[in-house]
């Protein structure tokens, strides 16, 4: 049992509104992010305080064990998940959802929008230095360990890999290992920043779901080689950033664009010509809408509900 720091002791003036984690976040208990607003809110993983809660969140792809039977007068319930409905198709269920007052999911139609998009700061700081030496001796590089695949991500890159250099550091088609110091994220980026382009495979295919898997590449310095969201166009931060796998008719005619385009030092530079011109006012709008943490809003919207019905 969790009870996050900042909470105040509940049944006076001053009591805060109780937002209870339901069931476990793949495992173990979720994230909450040190900010300021998470302290006018009570989050905890203490099933006793069922009674008392003001919002229940349920993590959708972990709904084990079987949700309450009951939900208590004005109780709020709070439909959660980063993973594609692809994976986890009762997101997409009418039937299922109606038992929810709010959705927080990678939809940008979601009640809370819970984005993949790092902050606007790290995008500043990327584009704000130059655009790495590619020392890498292949083209091509690959970070991919979840065997899940529903978008056919695995069989794509298995024949690429076939036509063009792939340096693959995870554990799917893995031909190649990390340096004896792994230090995490770190030693992740500057390895993409070192290679001329980067597999960002999706595991499912679905609009809105775009992953760290594409923004890596644009923060590290190479260009994203993206397979997944069919309007991935809406989250890049300007024209000409990425390489979208729908435009070939498959492995075979990417590769030969991308052993031209590492042939063509002029025409590989323009996919960075984004980075000159600044971040687009539509990636803008982007970042600005997601910059409030989701349990943040969620605190402040759970709080408003709690006030119209005292």
């Amino acid at each position: 049992m969790i009870r996050w720091p900042g909470s105040r002791a509940r049944g006076g003036e001053g009591e805060k509104p109780v937002i209870l984690f339901y069931n476990d976040f793949f495992g173990g208990p979720p994230t909450i992010p040190s900010s300021p607003c998470i302290g006018d809110c009570e989050f905890t993983t203490d099933r006793r305080d069922l009674p008392k809660a003001a919002a229940v969140i349920f993590h959708i792809p972990n709904r084990r064990p079987r949700m309450p039977v009951f939900k208590r007068r004005g109780q709020l319930w709070v439909a959660w998940s980063m993973e594609s409905e692809v994976n986890y198709p009762r997101l997409a269920d009418p039937a299922f959802m109606r038992r929810f007052d709010l959705t927080m999911t990678y939809k940008r139609s979601s009640d809370i929008w819970c984005p993949y998009l790092p902050p606007a700061a790290e995008f500043a700081q990327a584009i704000s230095g130059p655009v790495p030496a590619k020392t890498a001796d292949a083209p091509v590089v690959m970070f991919q360990s979840a065997k899940i695949d529903q978008s056919g991500r695995n069989a794509y890159a298995q024949e690429l890999m076939e036509h063009i250099g792939v340096h693959s550091y995870g554990r799917v088609l893995n031909n190649r290992q990390l340096p004896a110091e792994d230090l995490g994220n770190v030693t992740k980026q500057a390895m993409i920043g070192a290679y001329k382009f980067c597999i960002g495979f999706e595991n499912s295919i679905d609009v809105d779901y775009v992953t760290e898997k594409f923004f890596q590449p644009l923060l590290a310095g190479s260009v994203p080689v993206y397979l997944g969201a069919p309007n991935v166009a809406d989250f890049a931060p300007g024209d000409h950033a990425y390489i979208d796998t729908s435009d070939f008719t498959g492995p075979r005619e990417l590769a030969e664009y991308l052993v031209s385009l590492d042939r063509d030092d002029e025409a590989y530079a323009r996919y960075f010509d984004w980075r000159k011109r600044g971040l687009s006012a539509e990636f803008e709008k982007l970042l600005s809408a997601s910059s409030e943490e989701p349990f943040c809003r969620l605190c402040k919207i759970v709080a408003a509900h709690v006030a119209a019905m005292a």
